[in-house]
């Protein structure tokens, strides 16, 4: 069954790919961009033709094209949200666009008659402020936004989440709304404008960390994060559902490992040395970006993804595979020098 599906933030690492996975299936897919100049650029990367594949433009901060990029549409994946490369200097900055911009995608989707939604949220908005240590997280976690763990981007996708969930309970109608949480997404790079989530990998090549803090994360492939968003738009029964998307728990030393077995020379750079907690605590007082991340270290948060096995038939691919595709196109287009 495919319809047509309004994808924000076409320019989006994730959403390029649930646009390929979309068109590929027979959908007709509009998406938004902030700048139509970007239409060019993106529609080889994307793929279909004038027909298949409409652009919009569309900001999160404000209402004008949001009702033109819905009308016509049986469905929305919501996706664009704000990511940034750097701290920001207030937590308002990332908070209000995805809070705001997923309440004027949901309102458009309402005035166009759509009545399945998918939102992207993220692990972001699950497993902050538990306290450290090893946990297994489920759907039925949220993130504590008031714990010092909860730096800017965490609160960002938590309260986004909770506000889509609580409008669509008040607003929605006969709405179908639900929301998938990836962790870290890794994969294939179609060109050298690469998402903030791919940072690490770039840093491991390049050698330019001096070794290996005591960071870990859930990892997956683009593809399967792109293919559960396919299979959340067509699924039966999909009303209130909420997926974790996520492969294995690895440790930043485990990634180093997969990247030297797999790629020999071009992994060179790639340190091997352990970075002492202390270290990465002093570094903290100088980067800011390290500061907000602090709360990592030494924490496992591992994913229970059996419900979306289970409920959608869904499977990831082996993590060595999608770190090593990572790399690869990162050394292709000329991201990385080794």
């Amino acid at each position: 069954m495919a319809g047509t599906v309004l994808v924000t933030g076409g320019s989006g690492y994730i959403a390029g790919e649930t646009i390929r996975q979309l068109l590929a299936a027979g959908w007709t897919v509009h998406t938004t961009v902030r700048n139509l100049a970007r239409e060019a650029e993106l529609r080889p990367l994307l793929g279909g033709t004038p027909e298949t594949l409409k652009f919009f433009a569309a900001d999160l901060m404000a209402d004008a094209g949001w009702a033109e990029a819905a009308a016509g549409c049986t469905h929305l994946c919501h996706m664009a949200s704000p990511l940034p490369a750097s701290a920001p200097k207030n937590h308002d900055e990332l908070i209000v666009p995805a809070r705001d911009g997923a309440l004027r995608a949901l309102r458009a989707a309402k005035g166009a008659g759509i009545r399945r939604v998918v939102l992207t949220s993220s692990m972001a908005a699950v497993a902050y402020g538990h306290g450290r240590g090893q946990h297994r997280f489920t759907e039925a976690d949220w993130t504590n936004v008031d714990s010092p763990d909860a730096y800017a981007y965490v609160k960002s996708k938590t309260i986004a989440e909770r506000a889509a969930r609580d409008w669509v309970a008040a607003e929605g109608g006969e709405m179908e709304f639900v929301s998938i949480n990836p962790v870290l997404v890794l994969g294939p790079l179609h060109s050298a404008d690469f998402s903030t989530s791919l940072e690490a990998i770039k840093k491991l090549l390049e050698g330019s960390i001096p070794g290996l803090p005591n960071f870990g994360f859930g990892v997956v492939d683009v593809r399967d994060v792109a293919d559960m968003h396919v299979r959340c738009l067509t699924a039966p029964d999909m009303a209130g559902e909420r997926f974790l998307c996520s492969g294995r728990f690895l440790w930043m030393k485990d990634i180093a490992a997969i990247l030297k077995a797999g790629l020999g020379d071009s992994a060179r750079k790639v340190p091997t040395r352990r970075l002492p907690d202390w270290l990465v605590r002093i570094a903290a007082l100088f980067d800011p970006l390290i500061r907000q991340v602090l709360g990592e270290l030494g924490n496992e948060r591992d994913a229970d993804t059996s419900h979306a096995r289970q409920k959608l038939g869904w499977t990831t691919r082996p993590e060595e595979q999608t770190i090593l595709d990572t790399a690869r196109d990162m050394i292709r287009l000329g991201i990385v020098k080794v």
